[in-house]
């Protein structure tokens, strides 16, 4: 197992630097970052589901050590992980007039040097929260906020695990990307089955197939591989069940950027073709906002606001892309941003879905077929 176990609150220990990362919840509802007051930073939680936005900050009684992270849950409370001397104390804070309450949770101990903890994506429903501790061997899933009695150890996984996506709307499912024999492949990890583990990609036997995001509505799934281009990871989609290959555009290849997914259209239960994928795209000359749907052959490349919390942001079922941004001027902000459809762009060329195949199919030796999504377990439990 991966040494950890619940302890008692100590010092904090300089791991990292903190960073204002927005993260938000999977309702939209709420999002919490760290800010930067001069030279110090403190938490705060952004309203986001009102008519306008608006932030409320929740500083402790001294500025934050490098390490700490936040992230909103359901009801508005924030939660915050603070590294401390190979434990990591976990507090839900909340506003209470002009202060600021706190309820200590507990803690979890890793006192391995190379274990690495850090909070998972925020689980749907919004009332529960989960840590991935990174081990030498293995990797485990604690439960930090929502349980009976503190933190609780839920799943050890064999190998090093990262990423952390959720594929349903009840937040059992929980695929990882995990790394074993040298290479790197996304897994389904069953949190109400004692953590049972079942392969989710295997795009070719010696490939590294990682899933970056899911919607649990449609089944679409984002991917990273290197399986057709070996030695040169290339971003993919495929749906959750489908009988079809995972497949690479070749409009997702933007030379010189890197090309992130960071959220997906909501609602189109039988058209994951249609959703719309907002992409980070970083490149020499900085950071914008691409946007693209599986069923065309481009991406339509935005600004990105003034002051965008870069890699955050989510969609409405309706089609409206929302960008937290801060500025001097605007302290809380969200920029929503209505992207036509591909009936009201005459210039889209769609695709069918019988159509799309791996654009640019790669030469032997890499042109081994890759294994369908259907193959994979519990497909059909996240598509319901």
């Amino acid at each position: 197992m991966t040494a950890c176990a619940i302890e008692p609150a100590a010092e904090h220990e300089d791991d990292e630097v903190p960073q204002a990362v927005c993260t938000i919840t999977a309702d939209g509802s709420y999002a919490a970052r760290l800010a930067l007051d001069g030279d110090c930073w403190f938490p705060e939680r952004w309203t986001l589901d009102g008519p306008e936005p608006y932030a409320v900050p929740l500083p402790a009684h001294q500025p934050e050590e490098p390490g700490t992270e936040v992230q909103p849950m359901g009801d508005g409370r924030v939660l915050i992980r603070r590294p401390t001397d190979g434990r990591h104390i976990f507090s839900l804070l909340y506003p209470t007039g002009p202060g600021t309450g706190e309820l200590l949770l507990g803690a979890v101990q890793c006192p391995d040097e190379g274990t690495r903890l850090r909070m998972l994506p925020p689980a749907p429903g919004g009332d529960k929260a989960y840590a991935l501790a990174v081990g030498r061997r293995s990797s485990a899933v604690w439960l930090v906020a929502g349980g009976a009695f503190g933190p609780e150890h839920l799943a050890e996984i064999p190998g090093r695990c990262s990423g952390g996506v959720w594929l349903d709307r009840g937040g059992r499912i929980l695929a990882l990307d995990r790394e074993s024999g040298g290479r790197t492949k996304a897994v389904v990890v069953d949190l109400e089955r004692g953590g049972e583990v079942s392969p989710l990609l295997q795009i070719a036997d010696d490939s590294d197939d990682r899933l970056l995001l899911a919607d649990p509505d449609s089944g679409l799934l984002l991917i990273r591989s290197d399986a057709p281009s070996p030695g040169q990871e290339r971003l993919g989609w495929g749906v959750l069940g489908s009988t079809l290959p995972v497949r690479f555009p070749e409009c997702l290849r933007v030379p010189d950027c890197a090309v992130t997914p960071f959220a997906i259209q909501p609602g189109q239960v039988l058209t994951p073709e249609s959703c719309q994928v907002a992409l980070r795209i970083d490149g020499p000359v900085g950071s914008w906002v691409g946007v693209w749907r599986p069923a065309e052959r481009q991406v339509r490349h935005l600004p990105a606001p003034e002051g965008w919390l870069a890699g955050a942001g989510l969609w409405t079922r309706d089609g409206v892309l929302q960008l937290p941004y801060s500025t001097r001027e605007v302290r809380c902000g969200v920029a929503r941003v209505g992207v036509p459809s591909p009936e009201e762009r005459p210039e889209a060329e769609p695709e069918s879905r019988s159509s799309v195949p791996v654009e640019k199919e790669p030469p032997s030796p890499v042109a081994r077929r890759p294994v369908p999504l259907q193959q994979a377990p519990l497909g059909g439990l996240v598509t319901k």
